[in-house]
């Protein structure tokens, strides 16, 4: 069996994407979206990901997209600029290869070389089972807490979990002046200011 491959998501890569969290939102309970969004709007998801410098990744093997994986800001305001949430998904035909693994490996490291510190998992339907509680744990993910009863599909009740790993020292240490979450937090103050003077 030929080797799977990670390398950064293209733009061409946005169709085999769609389909892939499309079968994940129909089918799945990772995600609380109800209806499969749309080419254009996974489009736009990527563009404004990549545009912040986030990393957004993509396995393959033999040409065939197998799964993908990003982070992205938690949550806007600023005093959260170090922390980034993951996100994993695998093509129903290649789960249970380790595509995740190999993703999910990726984009920690992608996330520790950026210069952030901590990587919040937020999982959907979060059980002890869960292939994704697994996986997080496996990479060394905390639990972080819990969230009982907060989404609904598929006629169910689903546990939203929380699991965080900490990168570059985490809260020990101050942040890293050269980091890209830093240097994008200064570059907006700047233009802040440029626009103030206008």
């Amino acid at each position: 069996m030929s080797t799977i491959s990670i390398r950064a998501a293209m733009e061409g890569d946005l169709g085999r994407i769609t389909e892939i969290y499309g079968d994940a939102v129909t089918h799945g309970t990772a995600s609380y979206e109800l209806e499969p969004p749309s080419r254009t709007e996974m489009g736009a998801r990527f563009d404004s990901l990549t545009a912040g410098g986030f990393p957004y990744l993509v396995a393959e093997r033999d040409g065939a997209l197998l799964g993908y994986a990003y982070a992205g800001a938690f949550r806007p305001r600023p005093a959260y600029r170090f922390i980034v949430e993951d996100s994993v998904y695998v093509a129903p035909d290649a789960k249970g290869q380790g595509v995740g693994l190999l993703l999910m490996q990726a984009l920690i490291e992608a996330c520790r070389m950026a210069g952030f510190r901590q990587i919040v998992a937020v999982i959907g339907d979060g059980h002890a089972d869960s292939a994704s509680v697994r996986l997080h744990e496996k990479l060394g993910f905390r639990h972080s807490g819990r969230l009982e009863g907060s989404g609904y599909k598929h006629g169910r009740w689903l546990d939203t979990v929380f699991m965080q790993l900490s990168l570059n020292g985490g809260a020990t240490v101050p942040p890293d002046p050269h980091s890209l979450p830093e240097r994008k937090f200064r570059e907006s103050l700047r233009r802040g200011i440029e626009e103030l003077k206008n």
